[in-house]
């Protein structure tokens, strides 16, 4: 099972900010490189995203429903059910980073790679990722304004116009420019990936350099955490297990299945990361830490999965060939928008 070498360079980032957390000016100079770094994560989304291939895969509509469905509605369902877990498994703080969690919207480049991996409907998986990440931008923030209200860190009005400002604002201004600067994205999209990351890792040394000088790592204890991972161990679980089982029932087809399987079931670190770092400012730290581990086990998960559903014979389809067939064609022109 593999270990994601980023997740390898997160936990380095968490470990100096513990070292050498920033104080004072430098605090202060890493905020807005921070803040800088956000906006220009969710420019390039936008940049990046092409509309027009998205619309197209509109015509799959009941398979992005699902998608959306799971991540937006079933996962915060779990994350409430979760508070019964408090404070037997969890301390409230933690519990509130699981909730976040159930919150942020899916993945696109993994739910792409092991769609692939386990022979899925990749247009599909693609279309499914690149929306729940649009929606997500506008929901996941309204929902943590529901779920969370004051609990999250301090959230109020001036933290939705800080999502507008840091979020929206950027992905629009790149869906705007998109059409003059969208192939010059395509063409280094490899060095702007590095940017990304390099950016997201900026985010985390910030947050945890915070949470460092606010003390609330005395908060979270070895047996804490280990209640964290079983909560979320089992929350990976059950909704591997409804995606599966529930597009059965709805009489999807298995290279739809998968993807609604992989794009369903799981969460994007890089999108979950800024918005935390908005959302909870100083509690930053202890919000994305359940983001992390959970990203890190589904990783390990999905891939045993997809290299398993990749054996399965393809006789296996609950619907006709032709449907099946027909499902990839409406999707197709989306292939090039990942």
């Amino acid at each position: 099972m593999p270990v994601d070498p980023y997740i390898l360079l997160l936990l380095g980032t968490v470990g100096l900010a513990a070292l050498v957390p920033a104080r004072g000016t430098t605090a202060d100079v890493a905020s807005g490189a921070s803040t800088a770094a956000i906006a220009f994560l969710f420019f390039l989304y936008g940049a990046r995203l092409s509309t027009r291939e998205a619309l197209d895969g509109l015509k799959h509509w009941r398979l992005h429903v699902t998608v959306l469905a799971c991540t937006f509605v079933i996962f915060p369902l779990l994350g409430l059910a979760a508070r019964g877990l408090v404070p037997v498994l969890l301390t409230n703080p933690l519990y509130q980073g699981l909730l976040f969690l159930t919150l942020v919207p899916s993945t696109i480049q993994s739910s792409i790679a092991f769609t692939s991996m386990a022979r899925g409907n990749v247009p599909a998986a693609i279309c499914a990722g690149s929306f729940s990440s649009l929606v997500g931008i506008v929901i996941t923030p309204l929902l943590a304004a529901a779920l969370l209200g004051n609990s999250g860190g301090g959230f109020s009005a001036d933290s939705l116009l800080k999502i507008v400002l840091q979020l929206l604002v950027p992905f629009m201004a790149g869906q705007l420019l998109r059409r003059w600067i969208g192939a010059f994205v395509t063409r280094h999209k490899k060095v702007l990936g590095l940017v990304d990351r390099g950016s997201i890792l900026l985010v985390v040394y910030t947050a945890f350099s915070e949470g460092m000088v606010q003390g609330i790592w005395h908060q979270v204890s070895p047996l804490r955490l280990g209640g964290l991972m079983i909560v979320e161990a089992v929350l990976l679980a059950v909704m591997l297990t409804l995606t599966w089982y529930g597009a059965k029932g709805l009489r999807f087809g298995r290279e739809d299945r998968i993807a609604i399987q992989f794009a369903g079931s799981k969460k994007s670190l890089a999108a979950g990361l800024p918005m935390a770092s908005v959302l909870f400012g100083a509690h930053a730290s202890l919000a994305v830490l359940p983001l992390m581990l959970f990203h890190q086990m589904q990783l390990m998960v999905c891939a045993v999965i997809a290299k398993r559903r990749s054996h399965d014979p393809v006789a296996e389809e609950i619907t006709a060939p032709g449907r099946a067939a027909a499902s990839r064609t409406a999707v197709g022109t989306a292939t090039r928008s990942g």
